[in-house]
């Protein structure tokens, strides 16, 4: 059954200021070689600051319910790749499994090559974020982080990590690879949030422009 295909609401937002189109898709990794997919191994670790922490073999999640979201692609660096079409499985789902705990306000992306990046929780809740195993129509390739990868349309690209291995629900703000780098905590391409903020203004804004709700069924 093919995936159900939605626009994500990126592709209506005014274009984010300072970002310019490319023909190419430029590739960035921070170690080499590239972690080697095996899918007789591979794990998807959902863990701590939930109820019901989980792992899911590469065959599981390949079960899961899948979406096809097109989607701009907008990087720190001021270059975005237009209209791609990731398709994989919708973050809510498993926001919605995991059930966090009172307090959560982010998740911590870890992938195979030690990568790390935070995402506000909300963002795992919208309906354009998800985990992708294919892009424009083909399996994801190793240069553009199989088998999985995490993709955020409405925040800067460093924030969808490649490799994906693991999701860890934290009720503090955290900062991943870049983020203890100097990049943003939150990454909002549109606020032009690339470089980092004292920890209690991005508190302060976070609790005045969003609201985390998750259903529980």
């Amino acid at each position: 059954m093919s995936a159900d295909r939605m626009a994500s609401p990126n592709l209506e937002r005014p274009w984010p200021p300072g970002q310019t189109p490319v023909d190419t898709f430029p590739i960035y990794d921070i170690v080499s070689p590239r972690p080697v997919f095996n899918p007789d191994t591979y794990r998807l670790i959902v863990q701590g600051a939930v109820e019901r922490p989980f792992a899911l073999t590469w065959p599981a999640l390949q079960a899961l319910p899948t979406v096809e979201v097109v989607a701009h692609f907008h990087c720190v660096t001021k270059w975005s790749k237009e209209r791609l079409v990731w398709e994989g499985i919708p973050t809510r789902l498993l926001v919605e499994r995991a059930r966090p705990k009172a307090g959560v306000v982010q998740i911590m992306a870890r992938g195979l090559d030690g990568y790390t990046t935070n995402v506000p929780l909300a963002y795992l809740l919208e309906p354009d974020t998800l985990l992708a195993y294919r892009l424009n129509g083909q399996p994801l390739s190793p240069e553009h982080g199989a088998p999985l990868r995490l993709v955020v349309p409405q925040l800067y690209a460093w924030k969808s990590a490649k490799y994906l291995s693991g999701l860890v629900f934290q009720t503090d703000w955290v900062p991943g690879f870049w983020e203890e780098r100097g990049y943003h905590l939150i990454g909002d391409p549109w606020e032009e949030q690339r470089y980092t903020e004292p920890l209690e203004q991005v508190r302060r804004w976070w609790r005045a422009v969003r609201r985390t709700e998750v259903e529980r069924p």
